[in-house]
């Protein structure tokens, strides 16, 4: 039994998941602690030869949009009272495990800023860095490197997700975007009115690399090809410029 499972889905993003466990080990991941990686169908398949300790689950599921489903098998894997979820071209930091960890409550939100994981698995926030990620450098003088929050985001005791009934798993034949974030939230806004529990105050930061409509209004935009190469390009989307 573990303290926190920090289940991350993955498909085909092959260079960012090396980065993310370089990382991981810099900074150290506590004995209650697992790390549960959900192969969502990559080819080839996702492995990891270090010294932490990480389960790769290989869901052999390759129709696209699966993410919800991928998530649901993370948490059935689980063995942590508690889930962190994160999406893999985000970055979480010590402070997010440790709080994670600790904090006792029902559920914990993060704030969110841009950064990057160098080659060698060192978080930066340099400006020019950012930027050949494709980071609008314009952007910096208006708002910095702050985003808003993304409900993908967030950490949860592990009864309570299920309480909440998980993602949605019904909708993954729909066109991105699914929605199924959105009605996990929701449902944990009835949930909170209805039990009086509340989301821990305190929200540590994390990172997200520079990608998709948020650097150059392009949806699709992958820089280096680090990311998979399923397409937000559709009519359903309210980012996409047709």
């Amino acid at each position: 039994m573990y303290k926190l499972s920090i289940i991350i889905p993955v498909l085909n993003s092959h260079e960012i998941l090396r980065r993310q466990f370089l990382h991981l080990e810099k900074i150290g991941i506590p004995d209650d602690t697992e790390i549960i990686i959900v192969d969502d169908g990559s080819d080839p398949p996702l492995e990891y030869k270090g010294s932490l300790p990480v389960r790769i689950h290989a869901t052999h599921d390759t129709r696209p949009w699966t993410w919800a489903l991928a998530r649901n098998a993370g948490v059935r894997l689980s063995k942590g009272e508690y889930v962190l979820m994160f999406d893999v071209d985000h970055i979480i930091t010590k402070d997010v495990i440790d709080t994670a960890r600790t904090f006792g409550g029902v559920k914990m939100c993060c704030l969110r800023e841009f950064g990057v994981l160098t080659e060698n698995g060192i978080l930066t926030q340099n400006l020019d860095t950012l930027v050949e990620y494709g980071f609008p450098r314009e952007r910096f003088k208006h708002r910095g490197v702050s985003l808003t929050a993304l409900p993908n985001n967030f950490a949860m005791r592990k009864d309570v997700y299920w309480e909440l009934g998980g993602y949605r798993e019904d909708l993954f034949t729909k066109p991105y975007p699914q929605g199924e974030d959105r009605l996990f939230k929701k449902e944990w806004y009835i949930w909170e009115r209805k039990t009086k529990q509340h989301a821990h105050p305190y929200r540590p930061t994390i990172y997200m690399f520079p990608n998709g409509y948020l650097c150059n209004g392009d949806v699709d935009f992958n820089p280096f090809g680090l990311f998979h190469n399923l397409s937000r390009a559709n009519k359903r989307n309210s980012k996409y410029n047709v």
